[in-house]
């Protein structure tokens, strides 16, 4: 006779098998997970709840109506900005200002990471980093207040310089022409410092025994810069290119409403700014128009990120996801 074997407990189906990892993992590392359900929330209320109200854009918005029941417009609003005679300039203003931001400013962080890398003297080298990292602690509202006074007609301390050379003073605030550099260089002032952390970190996490290779092979500073360190922090400044490029609509409207003029709005009037003041400092509030503005800034971010992603992972295997 075959000997008949029985099971002496059960097995189990699969899908509660995995149910029972997940919850001992959860349980081994629920510290980590607790921690991790904060910023979610914040996250989820902040971010993506918000998202509801966008349906703004497409309808007339009443405020005693609600959302839901406010009349839908569908792209009228959208079409509104797209017709206005303002589009084109502030299309000019703000993608003039973000690229040039971006390309004036990029290289300055990389620079100087890479100088006070190898920096020798610990005591300049902390000086330095005090100095640079600095102005990016000051408020906007004072560094716009710095700047207005530096460039002052009649007590700015450049303007005085000018003047004692023979020239005329010069009203930078009201020269429509000077607006963008101003705005960009003040802003690289003030970030540089900041923004070389990261890639002093990146720089740190180089293997050091590639440069003493380099330097048993009579390698010169400049060429363990060009060979070693910029391939070193590339992958890392390509990601900050890709969400820089991401976010060039977004130039902010804080620094710029505060440097505007009325002798300068033709070249320093860009989306952000056009938003509040549609939004808010007109005597008539008109959610529905500023919020399709908004919202067509965003897409077209979006849209800027998944290309420069997509082209960035082809070419050099780096990306976002």
């Amino acid at each position: 006779m075959a000997k008949v074997i029985k099971p002496t407990r059960s097995l189990g189906t699969g899908k509660s098998t995995g149910l029972y990892r997940i919850t001992a993992r959860f349980l081994k590392c629920w510290q980590l997970y607790l921690l991790f359900l904060l910023p979610m929330i914040y996250i989820v209320l902040f971010h993506y709840v918000p998202m509801y109200g966008a349906q703004i854009a497409f309808r007339d918005f009443r405020i005693n109506e609600g959302i839901t029941n406010s009349p839908w417009a569908g792209f009228k609003h959208f079409i509104r900005f797209f017709e206005s005679h303002d589009f084109l300039v502030i299309m000019r203003n703000t993608l003039g200002i973000s690229i040039y931001n971006l390309v004036a400013g990029f290289p300055f962080s990389i620079l100087l990471a890479v100088l006070l890398n190898y920096a020798r003297n610990d005591h300049f080298k902390k000086t330095v980093q005090m100095v640079t990292y600095a102005p990016y602690f000051i408020s906007t509202v004072v560094m716009v207040s710095m700047v207005l006074e530096f460039l002052s007609p009649r007590t700015g301390i450049i303007n005085e310089i000018i003047t004692l050379m023979g020239h005329e003073s010069i009203n930078f605030m009201g020269t429509p022409e000077y607006f963008k550099s101003i705005y960009v260089w003040s802003g690289i002032w003030q970030g540089t410092g900041y923004g070389a952390i990261i890639y002093l970190a990146a720089l740190a996490g180089i293997d050091p025994t590639l440069h003493e290779a380099a330097i048993v092979d009579g390698a010169t500073k400049v060429q363990r810069i060009w060979h070693i360190d910029l391939p070193g922090i590339l992958p890392t400044a390509v990601i900050l290119l890709i969400m820089n490029t991401g976010h060039i609509l977004n130039t902010g409207y804080e620094k710029i409403l505060l440097m505007q003029n009325p002798l300068n709005m033709r070249t320093s009037q860009v989306i952000d700014t056009f938003v509040y003041q549609v939004g808010f400092s007109s005597q008539i509030v008109d959610y529905s128009y500023p919020t399709a503005v908004g919202l067509f800034k965003s897409i077209i971010n979006l849209i800027l990120l998944i290309t420069v992603n997509k082209i960035s992972g082809k070419l050099s295997q780096t990306s976002l996801w």
